[in-house]
């Protein structure tokens, strides 16, 4: 075709051209055309899922209920025995699953029904709270159990909470024998904090208060309680859930009074539960005195008029005359804007108190009472700075106002007074008590002769 001397020579610059024959389909007896897209291949029959979140395992807790039961009735009523087989049984049982199931078990002695009776047909074992003896020392030992078992298995502690809490609400379904025991156990894990004090707001369930079941369980529950810690430490866990203020609940409606309380505590020997019960009663209303006493005086109410509410609210509430005149101080120097100055606040002081003083001296009808007026007035002057100098001038304002008499002065001078600013405050009072030392002697030789004025006119009063 090219003749003798071949083809023709390629140009350096010619491109390579390259075959467009593909090679021969594999011989499948398919044309090339229908099998440029090969089908993906195919499984016959039934697909199973194995995914793990596919698989549901049926709720049995009658199988588990068994095994610890079975489990207990081995190790009998020995404690000791009871916690080990109950750790050993948490690394082969579920016991996240079935916590209700485990705790309804360690407490009643089989599984629940609604409204804390026990299934017929369900197995029991004696190994529980409800069959061991009503005495403390055995319910501080299961308390031992509960608290070696949750220790253990952290995560039970919210379902022994709300297990504690359902038991609270079945507490009909109970014998008193049985309320006993769980009310002492309660207590037990209350003071050493197995259980957080929130789960007492079960016992203000309407039908235990009304038919008295949540005042005689709370009885049995305190006594517990106290006896493994204090009063003190008890007040401190009713504060941290706010029910320090919520215990005369116990109670219907128509016996929620301090008096009513005291007198059902004290009979059923919690004196210091009934003691505290009013002092937190008497703090409350000592609170709205004051906040009432503030709104009275922002309103420019005559005194005749604050006085009289005053003297109700001391006679309803039982509040002493010597709270009340802290009480009142508070208020009145809360009333004001004070100026910072210290210069000028002496003379604002004096002009302010001047206008009071009818008032302050409405409760300092004892010396107790001007005793604690001026205790307050010292740690007031010493809790705001600029009133370090006024101490004297505002002490001999209510001298001459007849707020404070000689005695309770004398008595604040001599060893009465608070360490807070004490040499500046004694150093400022010296020459007045002085004046009045010698003036009681005067008074005491001379009865006749009236009591001189001159010594400390110029020291105290012309400033005023």
């Amino acid at each position: 075709m090219y003749g003798a001397a071949g083809p023709p020579a390629r140009s350096a610059s010619a491109p390579v051209v390259r075959s467009l024959r593909r090679p021969p389909p594999p011989a499948t007896g398919v044309s090339f055309m229908n099998n440029q897209k090969q089908q993906k291949p195919t499984l016959s029959g039934q697909r199973f899922k194995t995914r793990k979140r596919d698989e549901k395992e049926r709720f049995d807790p009658t199988q588990f209920q068994d095994c610890i039961i079975q489990g207990l009735t081995e190790t009998g009523t020995d404690l000791e025995a009871v916690a080990k087989f109950l750790d050993a049984s948490g690394a082969k049982l579920d016991y996240r699953r079935y916590a209700e199931t485990l705790f309804d078990i360690l407490v009643a002695g089989g599984m629940l029904a609604p409204g804390g009776t026990l299934a017929d047909d369900m197995m029991r074992t004696d190994v529980c709270v409800f069959a061991a003896q009503e005495d403390l020392e055995t319910m501080q030992a299961f308390a031992q159990v509960f608290n070696k078992l949750i220790r253990r298995y952290k995560y039970l502690e919210k379902g022994f909470e709300d297990e504690v809490k359902k038991l609270l609400l079945f507490l009909k379904g109970f014998s008193e024998s049985e309320r006993n025991k769980l009310a002492m156990l309660t207590g037990v894990l209350l003071a050493n904090g197995t259980l957080n004090a929130s789960i007492l707001n079960s016992l203000y369930n309407e039908n235990l208060v009304k038919e008295g079941v949540s005042a005689a369980f709370a009885v049995k529950l305190f006594k517990s309680w106290i006896n493994e810690k204090d009063i003190n430490a008890v007040a401190a866990s009713l504060r941290k859930v706010s029910m320090d203020n919520r215990l005369m609940e116990l109670f219907p409606a128509n016996k929620q009074s301090v008096e009513h309380f005291t007198k059902y505590f004290t009979e059923a020997g919690l004196k210091e539960l009934s003691e505290y019960v009013r002092n937190q009663q008497t703090i409350g209303a000592r609170k709205e005195l004051q906040k009432e006493l503030q709104e009275q005086m922002s309103r420019g109410d005559p005194f005749k008029d604050i006085i009289l509410y005053v003297k109700e609210e001391m006679k309803k509430n039982n509040i002493p005359e010597p709270v009340v005149i802290g009480i009142v101080w508070s208020s009145v120097m809360s009333t004001v804007e004070w100026n910072k100055k210290e210069e000028l606040v002496a003379e604002q002081a004096i002009k302010h108190l001047k206008q009071y003083s009818p008032l302050l001296a409405a409760f300092t009808t004892q010396g107790q009472s001007e005793l604690t007026l001026l205790l307050k007035i010292q740690e007031y002057c010493y809790d705001n700075i600029h009133f370090m100098k006024a101490f004297q001038k505002i002490v001999v304002l209510f001298y001459k106002a007849e707020v404070l008499s000689e005695e309770p002065i004398l008595k604040w001078y001599k060893d009465a007074h608070v360490a807070k600013g004490k040499s500046v405050f004694l150093e400022q009072m010296k020459k007045f008590v002085e004046w009045l030392k010698n003036a009681e002697e005067e008074s005491e030789s001379e009865a006749e002769e009236e009591s001189p004025t001159f010594s400390w006119t110029y020291d105290c009063s012309k400033n005023i």
